[in-house]
């Protein structure tokens, strides 16, 4: 079983990461130097490419993961499994609370007529920061799950 479920976890938690790592490369220097009109239609467009693919990503390394953890042959792989585990779910915990609402608040904008406190309700900073930790838990979650992998060759 863990030959099947592993490269299944890997694939998933990496192509998750892989997203995440390319919005902190690319999309994410983009939005924040965007005048606010451009911004907001930038990241509308943005956000509405990745689901359902990379939230169904998380999910599913999260669940891998956690049956990963109950068939690991040693407590040393099952800590591991259990690291990996909680990693990908912070991952997912950050994305519904902190970056989710961000997104589906600027897909409501018309990038032509923003709020006239836009400027002191602009989310790039607090959704940036968030943006950088999820992404960061995405990739220690694959770090970890690379290491079970090399672990069990």
């Amino acid at each position: 079983m863990l030959q099947v479920l592993l490269p299944l976890a890997l694939l998933a938690n990496g192509l998750s990461a892989g997203v995440l790592v390319g919005t902190q490369l690319g999309g994410w220097p983009l939005l924040a130097s965007l005048p606010p009109g451009r911004y907001v239609h930038a990241h509308a467009f943005f956000s509405t490419r990745y689901d359902p693919f990379m939230p169904a990503c998380l999910l599913l390394t999260v669940l891998l993961d956690g049956v990963l953890l109950v068939v690991a042959p040693t407590p040393a792989l099952r800590l591991l499994c259990a690291l990996a585990a909680l990693l990908a779910l912070g991952t997912v915990l950050i994305s519904l609370i902190k970056n989710v609402p961000v997104n589906k608040w600027i897909q409501r904008l018309d990038p032509d007529d923003l709020p006239a406190d836009f400027d002191r309700v602009d989310p790039r900073r607090s959704w940036g920061g968030w943006n950088q930790t999820r992404s960061t838990l995405a990739v220690l979650a694959l770090l970890v799950n690379c290491l079970v992998a090399g672990l069990l060759l």
